[in-house]
């Protein structure tokens, strides 16, 4: 019996997964997974042989039609959509995936599809050994998958040794850093690892109730989420009592409203609680004063997917992976003007100048690359100079730089940098909360002072206030929001000086703290 998978994923379906699975499953049996993250050759099909996927990629509706004849005749190792076996194509075989390795495989919806490839054995595991699954965190080095980087396991054991009546568990989903679908992509093709993660957590610290926070872009994941905890509710996974074992935790998923503050955690837990998405001073952490006043983790969606793994195989064979303190695997998500768009997973330390030619195949235009930005609109802009840097936590900040969500967007030299410094005021100004002034009144100045500096007039003193405006705004801002602008305005304005009608004149800023 022939059997295709074909990913339904949102990048997968906007590239037309929805009219090539329509074509195929009028014939074989198609099962519709989540994607393998090789965006640029989507639409693919899978076809299951002798234990192997083999693969179909770039299919069309005329192609597809072909494929059925050329599958029905036994000839689909001739198609010429296809690309071999998935396992001997390099693109996906020299990742090392651990939080993604179910992505493509999985039926998002069944737990029994989950279980039959490695699902739930972290949580098996978690509840025989409640009182050591910190211990287990703390000895994988996992740091948080978002801006700050804080370990993981130091957050769970604050919220643990908490005293109180009621906790929670927060998954911040609210993904909106430019360049980004990491979480999107996990929660649309295996949406039960990070509710496993979560189940995991609540056993860790004693809470009983998870929420996600879903950015309200995401209306396919919302869907998939709640298909997902609708059937782990069936079999016994959520509920009053986890797999029998008498500890209740159960998750719901709560939509957010277009603000990008909002994936700041103490903002998130303001919109939770159904009150504006400003900004709280800080402290009490919400690990100690959280949502309602509880001591709550808040943890994204990778951070908590790369937990089930950790039990599962061990914090020894996670901590295996990267170099320094910046243990397991990263998924680095390319786009931009790069020829291969994907997500990849791969150990920590590999260097930019291999993610954008070995894995992103350079410029998709054909003109030169010019300017990097790693980790969402609020990230550093890389010269070439810098590309050779390892994609680690400690060498981006070695050069004012930041990691973040992992999201790599590549310009080539058509790029405007003075464009984009000042986007980066003027996004700071739109998103803000407003509750501090330096980033509520700092940005808009910034737009006023890159339009002056546009203009022609001063250019060094309005460079001068530009850095003043900057090191402000970066000391002082309440929440990284406003405390991060300056890092892609100044990394531009140094790099690329020539863009400014400048050179050299600020090459001492380098950042501030990560």
């Amino acid at each position: 019996m022939i059997k295709l998978f074909i990913s339904a994923d949102t990048t997968s379906l906007s590239k037309g997964a929805d009219c090539i699975a329509a074509i195929l499953s009028k014939t074989f049996n198609v099962t519709r997974t989540g994607s393998r993250g090789l965006f640029y050759l989507e639409p693919m099909a899978e076809l299951e042989h002798e234990g192997k996927r083999h693969l179909f990629v770039n299919l069309d509706e005329t192609k597809a039609q072909v494929l059925v004849q050329d599958l029905l005749s036994g000839g689909w190792e001739h198609n010429t959509c296809y690309a071999g076996p998935l396992d001997e194509l390099p693109a996906f075989s020299q990742q090392q995936r651990l939080t993604f390795e179910r992505c493509g495989q999985v039926d998002p919806g069944s737990v029994d599809s989950y279980r039959a490839c490695g699902g739930l054995v972290g949580l098996q595991k978690a509840l025989g050994h409640r009182e050591g699954i910190i211990e287990e965190v703390l000895a994988s080095g996992l740091r948080g998958r978002g801006g700050a980087a804080f370990p993981a396991g130091i957050k769970w054991r604050t919220v643990r040794d908490a005293q109180a009546d009621q906790k929670y568990i927060v998954c911040n989903a609210d993904e909106g850093d430019s360049g980004t679908y990491a979480d999107r992509m996990i929660m649309e093709g295996d949406p039960m690892a990070l509710l496993e993660g979560m189940v995991i957590a609540g056993l860790a610290v004693g809470a009983t109730q998870g929420f996600i926070y879903l950015r309200e872009e995401y209306p396919r994941v919302k869907y998939v989420l709640q298909e997902a905890i609708r059937a782990l509710r069936d079999a016994g996974v959520l509920g009053d009592s986890v797999l029998d074992s008498g500890h209740a935790f159960d998750i719901e998923v709560r939509v957010g409203a277009w603000a990008y503050i909002c994936g700041e955690e103490t903002s998130l837990l303001n919109s939770l609680e159904g009150k504006r998405g400003e900004v709280r001073a800080k402290p009490p952490l919400p690990a100690i004063e959280g949502l309602f006043g509880c001591p709550t983790i808040v943890n994204n969606v990778l951070t908590l997917a790369s937990v089930p793994t950790i039990l599962e195989k061990g914090a020894d064979y996670y901590a295996s992976f990267g170099v320094g303190n910046s243990k397991g695997t990263m998924p680095f998500q390319l786009a931009g003007n790069l020829a291969h768009t994907a997500l990849i997973e791969v150990p920590f330390g590999i260097s930019l100048r291999e993610l954008l030619f070995d894995w992103g195949g350079g410029s998709r235009s054909g003109k030169p690359l010019k300017a990097v930005q790693v980790g969402g609109p609020l990230g550093a802009y890389l010269s070439e100079s810098q590309w050779d840097t390892l994609m680690t936590y400690e060498a981006l900040a070695d050069i004012g730089g930041v990691l973040g969500h992992g999201g790599i967007v590549a310009f080539d030299e058509s790029v405007d940098m003075q464009q984009q410094a000042r986007f980066a005021f003027e996004f700071c100004a739109h998103e803000s909360c407003g509750k501090c002034t330096p980033c509520r009144i700092g940005s808009t100045r910034g737009v006023e002072l890159i339009d002056k500096l546009a203009a022609g007039s001063d250019k060094h003193q309005t460079l001068n206030l530009i850095e003043d405006l900057c090191d402000t705004m970066l000391n002082t801002s309440l929440c990284a929001m406003g405390g991060m602008t300056p890092y892609p305005v100044m990394s531009a304005i140094k790099a690329f000086g020539d863009d400014f009608g400048v050179k050299d004149e600020l090459v001492t800023w380098v950042g501030g703290e990560a």
